[in-house]
């Protein structure tokens, strides 16, 4: 059976709380495999029959809105893709001299020109930003919170999307990613 990873959005903020332990326990007893999460903030590895990526994605929407009582939107990508959106990130030059902070933004459709563009002309103060396929790699020069450019200011611009702590991506590239 094919593997997926999963990144799934807004769980374990805002009172959209689940515990992992729970959630593979539920994911194995619908029939997928090899279940596994890194950390609480929604991050999957599994295996199933399904071999489409949209389909793969449906399907898991439809178990976790049974098992957590709430929507949740799953973005997947396969191990190879995990594996290489790592690689490009870690090719990539810091925008300014210093420490940043670094994030991923995954979004689930591939975007627009126009949301490509902008994204990679963004220039705010302490923050930049590069769109490289369905990835948005963003640096902060100050913590995320105080950042123009959110997960919901990206969503305006017509996708769905997830963000993750570079640390957390390249974590789990290591281990999922081929």
């Amino acid at each position: 059976m094919p593997t997926h990873i999963a990144f799934l959005r807004a769980v374990n903020v805002g009172g959209r709380f689940v515990k992992m332990a729970d959630l593979r326990a539920g994911l194995v007893h619908r029939g997928y495999g090899e279940v596994e999460t890194y950390i609480q903030s929604g991050n999957l590895r599994f295996t199933s029959s399904l071999n489409s990526v949209p389909e793969v994605e449906a399907a898991l929407e439809v178990a976790l809105q049974d098992l957590c009582g709430f929507t949740v939107t799953a973005i997947v990508r396969t191990p190879d893709q995990l594996g290489e959106l790592t690689s490009y990130g870690m090719g990539l030059p810091a925008p300014w001299e210093g420490e940043s902070r670094r994030y991923v933004t995954f979004l689930k459709k591939d975007p627009g020109e126009g949301f490509t563009a902008t994204m990679n002309g963004w220039d705010v103060a302490g923050e930049r930003a590069h769109a490289n396929g369905r990835e948005v790699y963003l640096w902060f020069a100050h913590p995320s919170h105080q950042a123009k450019l959110s997960n919901a200011r990206i969503e305006r611009g017509g996708v769905v999307a997830t963000t993750r702590d570079w640390k957390v991506v390249s974590a789990l590239g290591e281990v999922w990613g081929v």
